[in-house]
């Protein structure tokens, strides 16, 4: 590749920004592990108030350095990783992030600071499995005072349910001043599509102690009207005061919410056959070496970053960069809602691990049967790294539509000459599955030198339970269930270094003249 270092070969240069492997993972956790200063314990299992290594991943390289690597046979930078860490024994609780390195055998670890140069902290840090476990635990036991009313209202419960368990869905942001950790938390039927069987009662509850005996509810919501305490919901049922909503009983085939296909189309067309398929009828036309990626004028490097997802470095056409670096940095959806749990939602999918739920891709379905599948493995609360097979995927897709075409007439009924060139694209593609949401995460390459980044949101709508005064903010979409409005933000990070990297950025409007007529006097 023009402009490369002259002592690298392609796939040597792409390693720089590749994703640690298991080996380099488990050595950052062993070397932490071992500092007796930082005090790590295991993430499963044990108390909250512990000190515990949450996320490790690469630290790429800083830029100048990479370049100085890639363009002028400089020294290749020292491999690093990025560890955060959640010091939850200590007199003052906070997330730290850790640069830790040389890589493949670390020696060392620095704190990175940020602007202000404090620690998050430690109420600000992201759910874990163990955090989670805890907070049903205190949810079952917090709502056995409101046993009768929900086994008489939904037929679903916690205690000893066997298939008529209640499970719950939690909100974002914990609270509405800095240093608060209470969480609405939303009652579902645990059936397939949960998300879509919410029982008409939320829970706030207060879960910023470190120890879960410290924690309480703080008020309730049930269909409509607020409540102190379990208790007071339960005297309410009791004296018959309360305004019930009565639940149909599931049915146990072909449940709304589920997957399971169902119904025909009015056309009577065939819909039990294969559809179209993406085919390779003289093999593959991109090539893969590590984490290099190389199609038609195309080459670039990329990563699957556990904490946000795809990032792409290096992009070259022909040899000339066009962009430093091209990643998702986050994915936000807003929402309205008449319930305290619709009107705080407010996800920000970073702080959810959303580089790191890459679960299997589907062959066929996620992606063609002949794409190239490629494994990843993520340390997130987790203590080691675990393997997300298939968890990438890459194919070349004809687009349906010519990349350019003409039909030159001759303007009596027939013709000079027709030319076309097929329209392909080379499509990378990752999904994360975020609760509810599933996000599919593709680049596209263009043969014409176009790069085009896209992202479809599927699974199952953030739906709340249906009042009539939440028409004002969705639509009721089931009889007890409302479709909240909200908004998607995508965020993309977008480096271009074109012709160089002293370039800048600005907008351009277009407004109107208005001139005299040269050829027709008195016309504006």
């Amino acid at each position: 590749v023009a402009g490369s270092s002259p002592t690298a070969s392609p796939a040597e240069a792409a390693a720089i920004f590749a994703d640690l492997s298991p080996a380099e993972l488990r050595a950052v956790r062993a070397f932490l592990m071992s500092r007796p200063e930082l005090g790590l314990s295991p993430s499963r299992g044990g108390p909250l108030a512990k000190n515990t290594l949450f996320l490790v991943e690469l630290l790429p390289p800083k830029k100048e350095l990479a370049l100085a690597y890639l363009e002028r046979g400089g020294p290749r930078p020292r491999r690093q990783a990025r560890a955060v860490v959640f010091f939850g024994a200590q007199a003052e609780p906070n997330v730290t992030e850790f640069a830790v390195g040389p890589l493949p055998r670390p020696g060392s670890y620095r704190p990175l600071r940020f602007k202000g140069g404090r620690p998050v902290p430690f109420a600000a840090r992201p759910m874990t499995q163990l955090e989670y476990e805890l907070l049903h635990r205190a949810l079952a036991e917090a709502a056995a005072p409101l046993h009768r009313l929900l086994r008489d209202a939904t037929g679903f419960w916690f205690h000893n349910c066997s298939g008529r368990c209640l499970t719950f869905s939690d909100i974002a942001p914990r609270g509405l001043a800095p240093g608060e950790r209470r969480s609405w938390l939303v009652l579902q039927r645990f059936v397939e599509g949960f998300f879509l069987h919410p029982v008409g009662l939320e829970v706030l509850v207060d879960h910023r102690d470190p120890n879960p005996r410290r924690w309480a509810v703080r008020q309730l919501w049930y269909n409509g009207r607020y409540f102190s305490t379990p208790q007071e919901l339960a005297d309410a049922y009791e004296r018959g005061t309360l305004a019930v909503a009565r639940l149909e009983d599931p049915p146990s085939r072909q449940l709304f919410s589920s997957y399971e296909p169902r119904g025909r189309f009015a056309t009577g067309t065939p819909t039990e056959v294969h559809g179209a398929k993406v085919c390779e009828p003289q093999g593959r036309r991109y090539r893969l070496r590590g984490n290099r990626l190389e199609y038609g004028g195309w080459s670039l490097a990329f990563r699957l970053r556990s904490s946000a997802g795809l990032q792409l470095f290096d992009l070259r056409f022909n040899g000339e960069r066009l962009a430093y670096e091209v990643s998702v940095q986050e994915a936000v959806a807003f929402y309205g809602g008449h319930t305290p749990a619709a009107m705080q939602t407010k996800y920000m999918d970073a702080g959810w691990g959303m580089g790191s739920v890459t679960y299997e891709l589907a062959r066929g379905i996620d992606c063609p049967e002949v794409a190239t599948y490629l494994d990843v493995h993520h340390l997130y609360d987790a203590d080691g790294p675990v393997r997300f097979s298939n968890a990438i995927c890459v194919f070349e897709l004809p687009t349906g539509v010519p990349l350019r075409r003409h039909f030159d007439s001759d303007f009596q009924g027939g013709f000079h000459f027709y030319a076309g060139l097929e329209g392909h694209a080379l499509v990378l593609r990752t999904t994360s599955t975020v609760y509810n949401y599933d996000y599919i995460w593709d680049f596209l390459l263009y043969p014409n030198g176009v790069m085009e980044a896209k992202v479809h949101a599927t699974g199952f709508i953030h739906a709340t339970f249906y009042t009539p005064q939440g028409r004002r903010y969705g639509s009721r979409v089931h009889s007890h269930v409302l479709g909240n409005l909200h908004t998607h933000l995508v965020h993309y990070k977008v480096d271009l270094d074109i012709a160089g990297t002293g370039n800048s950025f600005e907008t351009m409007d277009v407004r109107f003249e208005n001139i005299s007529n040269p050829w027709s006097p008195g016309a504006r």
